[in-house]
């Protein structure tokens, strides 16, 4: 549904955009993750033909946005990061200004901004002056217009920009329900929304892609070592000295600033589970085992390691991150 090839904007002597090549399948949600001045926005602004590539193309719903870019617009619902509304009117009036440009016909207005209202949790507001709603308010009434004239292709730049945790929990239900529905991309900085709504999750930074894959695989690739973490009850100092004795450990880091309830993450090897040796030695030992659980490597930590390593990496091969399979 979204095919990019080359893509490349330069400004000046800077590539902010430099020769992106990834696809979106029809009916994915994938996150468009990277730090700031990354070329997330920039390379949303190109597909939804807001402004040109330097070089390179790009196809939308099957549409090239060089030769066809109004069909392109037509099959775009789009949510820039600052939401541009007419602040002067309600809601209900600009929504059906917006249905009336998008050329919704005039018998299905109604029911379609009605709809709308209702689904992105607009009903309290309908009424009011855009100018006098909340931030979370307008970045809701801004995902309302991406939606009307049920476009095939969504492009969302910080959806939940602004939005309180039950609003945010709320749109976050609303993108997943769209999964097999509209093709989605989704840019966050919120990393865990990833994990939540996107199926495939496409990391750039300076203009260039380091990963494409899913949360999962990415986890599962970037991981070098298995953690555990411990709740023992026992002194501090006689538990990290037993903890590291251990053959096979790596490291043990006590959390949360100690106590004789203290929280341990111990490290081994990739692969190495030693749950049940921890569990015997804290037993053995007369301490209480009050917690022991694996840790997983969070998208968090994903997303560092790879814009480090990409940036530590200026004369090996950049290519992104990909798995077989």
């Amino acid at each position: 549904m979204i095919e990019v090839q080359g893509l490349t904007k330069v400004y000046g002597n800077k590539a902010a955009v430099d020769n992106l090549t990834f696809s979106v399948e029809q009916g994915e949600v994938v996150g468009f993750l990277g730090p700031n001045g990354a070329g997330k926005t920039t390379t949303m602004r190109v597909l939804s033909c807001f402004m040109p590539p330097t070089s390179g193309s790009a196809k939308v719903a099957g549409y090239d946005i060089h030769a066809d870019s109004i069909e392109v617009r037509r099959r775009i619902g789009y949510l820039p990061e600052h939401v541009p509304l007419y602040t002067e009117l309600t809601v209900t009036q600009y929504l059906n200004f917006v249905a009336e440009a998008k050329a919704v016909p005039r018998v299905q207005r109604r029911q379609k901004v009605g709809e709308l209202i209702e689904r992105c949790l607009l009903h309290d507001v309908r009424g009011r002056i855009i100018n006098t709603l909340s931030k979370g308010y307008r970045q809701r009434v801004g995902l309302a217009q991406a939606l009307l004239g049920d476009p095939p292709v969504l492009i969302l730049d910080e959806p939940t920009i602004g939005l309180d945790p039950k609003q945010i929990i709320e749109i976050r239900n609303l993108i997943r329900q769209m999964q097999g529905e509209r093709t989605v991309l989704l840019s966050t900085h919120i990393l865990p929304e990833v994990s939540v709504v996107c199926q495939r999750v496409i990391i750039i930074n300076e203009g260039r892609i380091v990963a494409v894959d899913t949360p999962e695989n990415l986890t599962r690739r970037l991981q070098r070592s298995t953690q555990v973490l411990l709740q023992v009850e026992g002194p501090p100092d006689q538990v990290t000295g037993r903890l590291r004795e251990m053959a096979g450990i790596l490291r043990v880091e006590m959390k949360d600033g100690g106590g004789v309830h203290g929280r341990y993450v111990v490290e081994t090897e990739k692969d190495c589970d030693l749950r049940r040796e921890l569990a015997h030695v804290v037993c053995s030992s007369g301490w209480g085992l009050l917690e022991l659980r694996p840790v997983d490597m969070s998208l968090e930590d994903v997303f560092i390691r790879l814009v480090t390593e990409e940036q530590d990496s200026m004369t090996v091969d950049r290519s992104p991150v990909t798995l077989d399979g």
